[in-house]
């Protein structure tokens, strides 16, 4: 088993990657706080939706498969509900499927030995049966129509769609009510030994353990012959702008508009170090331009253009990334036509310096305070691992971001072809 040591000076913390001899990187963050934590995560999400099969040829999935595998893991061929395995020990234990990813995860503060073997067990031994999916299908088609009927999901929904007409990214993570019905137990064995493989996934734990003991649950529990290394078909996103319209309404029960602005970034070809400092450097002027303590926000809060409730974010994986912002307004467009003036001035005269140093400062702290957090640390563990990142590289590499690098992207980004936005309007009354 091959064994790496990473420790950082400033944090005054140490972890340890061993690729055990499955071909599973473990990575173990000593932590002695009173819960442990610990995630198996596989890079595998909804935007993965094409198979690579034997022969060389592509194979496309139902929208919505990741997420249905999530689901189905918990149930074991005894019948059994490792939720329920879980809480008999004490410990809290959830999954999560995103665009680009899949975990299992679990917090505790007694029995880790014990719920650690169950997290290994359950997710490497996968049972489908046809009425289990048959049921599944039930479960989630109710899931899917409670996100419909949420306006903000809603709102988020229809800006994707506009924004990526041809690529998965424009689907539902679950899938939609016509896409599961085509799931069958045969699909999710076929997805499961295509990316649930060692060399595809990463196991973290964060807490009052060592590496041996995380070790021997290992050894005793993970199958020795486990999955086939199979090609990742990723799906690209070529058009460096939004084609067709640009905004998009649709009528809710709500009782004053809401808005979702999108910003269209596109990171393919670009390698993992790369990525990583725009996506780094780009969250960073997110909060400069958008935060509660910046001047656009105080000036549309003020001006009573917007109400509280205001938030951003930028986000990427291996093929694209995308900025947005969300709140509500009377009037969207008008919201949109003062930040499409205010990142303007910005362009003219340059970020001012206090707002960079200010959002730089808040964004190193919250680095540092994440380390006071097991599932914190633990969650950052598989997010580096899986994206081929060194934690620790983060405090200097956002010490190296420049203002006049931020200039230069938000130049890059800001174009009318790349920005479109999503309004959720209130009914008519009757």
């Amino acid at each position: 088993m091959k064994t790496t040591e990473f420790s950082s000076a400033l944090l005054r913390e140490h972890y340890v990657c061993v690729t055990h001899g499955s071909g599973l990187p473990i990575y173990v963050f000593p932590k002695k706080l009173t819960t442990a934590c610990a995630i198996f995560a596989v890079r595998y999400g909804s935007l993965d939706c094409t198979l690579s099969q034997k022969d060389g040829t592509a194979r496309d999935c139902p929208a919505g498969v990741a997420h249905f595998l999530e689901h189905k893991l918990f149930e074991n061929e005894d019948g059994s509900d490792s939720f329920a395995r879980f809480s008999a020990l004490g410990a809290d234990a959830n999954a999560y499927t995103s665009y680009d990813r899949t975990a299992y995860t679990f917090n505790c503060s007694e029995h880790f030995d014990e719920a650690l073997a169950e997290l290994l067990h359950f997710v490497t031994h996968p049972h489908f049966t046809e009425k289990s999916v048959r049921k599944e299908r039930g479960i989630i088609a109710e899931e899917i129509r409670m996100y419909a009927d949420n306006p903000w999901e809603r709102c988020f929904r229809n800006l994707l769609r506009l924004t990526y007409r041809n690529h998965p990214m424009r689907h539902d993570i679950c899938g939609t009510e016509a896409s599961i019905q085509k799931i069958t137990p045969e699909i999710l064995y076929s997805c499961y030994q295509s990316f649930y493989t060692p060399e595809n996934m990463v196991l973290a734990v964060c807490g009052d353990v060592t590496v041996e003991q995380v070790l021997a649950v290992a050894d005793r529990v993970l199958p020795q012959h486990w999955g086939i290394k199979t090609p990742r078909m990723l799906c690209e996103d070529l058009a460096d702008r939004i084609e067709g319209k640009r905004r998009v309404t649709q009528k809710m029960p709500v009782a004053k508009p809401l808005f979702s602005i999108g910003v269209k970034d596109r990171v393919a070809g670009l390698d993992a170090p790369t990525r990583f400092r725009r996506e780094m450097a780009l969250s960073l002027l997110c909060d400069i331009l958008f935060s509660r303590a910046g001047k656009l926000y105080n000036d549309l809060f003020e001006r009573q253009i917007i109400s509280p409730a205001f938030s951003s974010g930028y986000s990427a994986t291996d093929t694209l990334g995308f900025l947005c912002i969300s709140g509500e307004a009377d009037h969207p467009e008008e919201v949109l036509s003062v930040i499409n003036g205010y990142v303007a001035s910005l362009l003219s005269d340059g970020i001012p310096d206090e707002d960079f140093e200010r959002c730089r400062r808040v964004m190193y702290a919250d680095e540092i305070r994440a380390y006071d957090s097991t599932e914190e640390i633990a969650n950052r563990l598989v997010s580096f691992a899986l994206d081929g990142i060194e934690m620790f590289s983060c405090p200097s590499l956002l010490q190296s971001i420049t203002k006049s690098e931020l200039e230069s992207l938000l130049a890059q980004i800001w174009r009318d072809d790349c920005i479109a936005m999503s309004v959720i309007a209130p009914q008519e009354k009757k």
